[in-house]
């Protein structure tokens, strides 16, 4: 009689089995590098795209939090944690999503009430906006600080920062 684990065996071993068969029938003008392509590929030149800047933000943002995650993840996972650092850390947990939600949502009303791509960062009241703009206006600044404040019900102190 055949089992699921028989099943499971047979399947990857063939999935495993075809894919090797092809890798060896493949032709080796696949494997092998042009020197013409080596070439060019040296001409190529490096540029910063406007959301590159963005997307690295959010990237260096997004790490920051996965590394705190995983931290507090690590103190709730501990058998030797207390209760009360068991429940700080849940708590941070779940202002740390909060306050990511926030930022979304923040990005989301200054892209459809300006026409413009932003990044977000909010830390307690502090809360710092990148925009793509190429012209630098006092008068958007206060509208986009403006916009941010009514999301909160206390001070927050905001700062506008422009990106060419």
């Amino acid at each position: 009689m055949i089992n699921k684990r028989s099943i499971w065996f047979l399947t990857l071993f063939s999935l495993i089995l075809v894919l090797s068969i092809y890798y060896v029938t493949m032709p080796n003008e696949l494997l092998l590098t042009n020197n013409d392509n080596l070439k060019e590929k040296e001409k190529l030149e490096v540029t910063i795209n406007e959301s590159d800047i963005l997307v690295a933000l959010r990237v260096e943002a997004d790490e920051d939090m996965l590394k705190e995650i995983d931290a507090l993840t690590g103190i709730l996972t501990n058998t030797d944690s207390t209760v009360d650092e068991k429940n700080n850390a849940f708590e941070k947990m779940k202002s740390l999503n909060i306050t990511r939600g926030e930022e979304e949502s923040l990005e989301t009303d200054i892209k459809n009430k300006f026409q413009l791509k932003s990044f977000i960062k909010v830390n307690g009241d502090q809360v710092r906006v990148v925009v793509l703009s190429k012209e630098h206006d006092n008068s958007l600044a206060n509208s986009i600080m403006r916009t941010v404040q009514q999301n909160y019900d206390n001070k927050m102190y905001i700062s506008v920062k422009f990106q060419k």
